[in-house]
């Protein structure tokens, strides 16, 4: 076990200035430059990792990381290759050793050469002691395994012996101190189990004694050290301003977007890029089985089909809001699931899809009925805002629910103000016909719940009227300025 003396200055208690610090996302550029003044005669441009080769910072803060697996071990050489001071810890001997013998602990690409460097420059050590490591360093980062259980449920028992030994540390040391959460847990670990449990340990309280953040990383294996210096965004989730700024000292030399958020959307969008990763992987893999099966080139349909940056691959469709419709969402993906019966091959994922869509209309139902009305004004009846376009409405689908459950509709749209529109309701919705409000003011008025389905002018303008004497249940998220009401509830939000 490596032996470690006790700093006599601690980077805590430096105040770093962050930009921008009234606002939660900071954006900052990939690529930096410094002016290297060591000559007066010229000022040279040099990038700022070269600065730290040439002349390390003595102000970075020192770093403790618990866990001396994956994400452990490329943190720890990536964070001395940007001139901190890393102590590893874990309780595997065996992985201590091969730290101190400069042998990586995993295989990944690069990291032998940087667990090297980093022994070079007598920039990391490690040990099987907690407590002493996180009495001698400013920072500690948490990275122990969180696993499954057989239920599927997240495992916190390591986590849960490293807030503890913390704790004790915490306990015994004068001085600020952040610990800085990267395991994997559901959303509101950090707050409810391991702040108090550090806590409890310490007899310190979170905020003033010492700082706590959740800092998911998104590094991939085989690829870690290139998505360590360029990783899609980087995100911390912090308890207090003062936690958040002294966080992000760590990132200030590395590329990408630095978010800041709260404890619990930090520790949720991991679970939720996991996720969507999977559902990719799972799309892609049906479409695969299918294309087969008809004697298409799959990669050739993917090919073409990543070219849309527009709605494929992009942020479209991907903020929660109401149902689907229209014409062509309902028939293709009916239409694609008769297809793939019809040659034998399953497709769990796309065949899921109506059905998710039918629950989330009753899903809307259910924040409705939780008002008890008599009579639901709807805005919107077009499946989208800015058609007359009726075909698969959602916003229809969810009026027709509430007639079948005995509730009066009424609707408000411009958009169904003409005769050949009012022809067509008639014909294909009849019982809908006699619902119309040709003014916004007579919907608000005969309705005991007002429901936005179109996130458009008019919609805004019937819930700032609204919000003062009906409840409203927002199905496209409107401005704050309505969100604030007591009376106001978002459909997902």
């Amino acid at each position: 076990m490596t032996t470690i003396k006790e700093n006599t200055h601690s980077s805590a208690d430096i105040e770093y200035p962050l930009q921008g610090e009234d606002v939660m996302t900071i954006y900052r550029q990939n690529s930096r430059e410094l002016v290297d003044e060591t000559s007066q005669n010229s000022a040279t441009k040099i990038n700022k990792s070269e600065m730290l080769r040439l002349a390390p910072d003595t102000k970075k803060p020192s770093l403790s990381i618990l866990g001396m697996g994956y994400v452990g071990a490329v943190s720890a050489a990536c964070f001395t290759d940007l001139g901190h001071s890393v102590v590893g810890v874990d309780p595997d001997a065996g992985k201590v050793d091969s730290i101190a013998k400069r042998l990586s602990p995993i295989v990944e690409e690069r990291l032998p050469e940087l667990l090297a460097k980093a022994h070079e420059e007598e920039l990391l050590t490690a040990t099987t002691d907690t407590i002493n490591a996180v009495l001698n360093t400013d920072i500690t980062l948490v990275s122990v395994g969180t696993p499954s259980s057989r239920d599927g449920a997240c495992d916190l028992t390591y986590l849960r012996q490293a807030s503890e030994q913390i704790g004790a540390a915490l306990k015994i040391k004068t001085g600020y101190h952040l610990i800085m959460f990267r395991s994997t847990t559901p959303p509101r670990t950090t707050r409810d189990v391991m702040i108090p449990i550090l806590e409890k340990c310490s007899g310190k309280v979170c905020g003033k004694d010492f700082g706590v953040c959740f800092n998911p990383e998104f590094l991939r294996e085989s690829t870690a050290i290139e998505d360590f210096y360029h990783p899609p965004k980087t995100v911390i989730g912090c308890v207090d301003e003062r936690s958040g700024k002294f966080a992000a000292k760590l990132y200030q030399d590395v590329g990408g977007e630095l978010i800041h958020t709260s404890l619990e959307a930090a520790e949720f969008v991991k679970y939720i890029d996991n996720t969507w990763h999977a559902v990719k992987v799972s799309f892609a893999n049906e479409v695969g089985r299918l294309c087969k099966a008809i004697g298409v080139d799959s990669h050739n349909v993917m090919d073409i089909f990543v070219k849309d940056t527009k709605l494929n691959l992009s942020p479209y469709y991907l903020k929660p809001g109401f149902a689907y419709g229209g014409s062509c969402l309902p028939k293709d993906t009916r239409g694609i699931s008769h297809l793939a019966a019809s040659v034998g091959v399953n497709l769990p994922l796309i065949n899921s899809l109506p059905v998710t869509n039918k629950y989330h209309i009753s899903h809307a139902l259910e924040l409705i009925e939780k008002y008890h009305p008599r009579t639901v004004g709807i805005v919107g009846l077009t499946f989208k805002s800015g058609t007359d376009d009726l075909r698969e409405s959602p916003s229809i689908k969810l009026a027709k629910v509430l007639q079948l459950f005995g509730y009066k509709v009424r609707y408000f749209d411009p958009n169904m103000n003409t005769p050949r529109m009012r022809e067509q309701l008639c014909r294909d919705h009849g019982n809908l016909e006699y619902s119309h409000c040709a003014l916004s003011d007579t919907l608000i008025n005969q309705s005991d719940v007002v429901v936005i389905a179109h996130p458009n002018r008019y919609a805004a303008e019937i819930a700032v009227k609204a919000k003062q004497i009906k409840p409203i249940i927002d199905l496209v998220r409107l401005s704050d300025e309505v969100s604030k009401e007591n009376n106001y509830e978002g459909i997902c939000w």
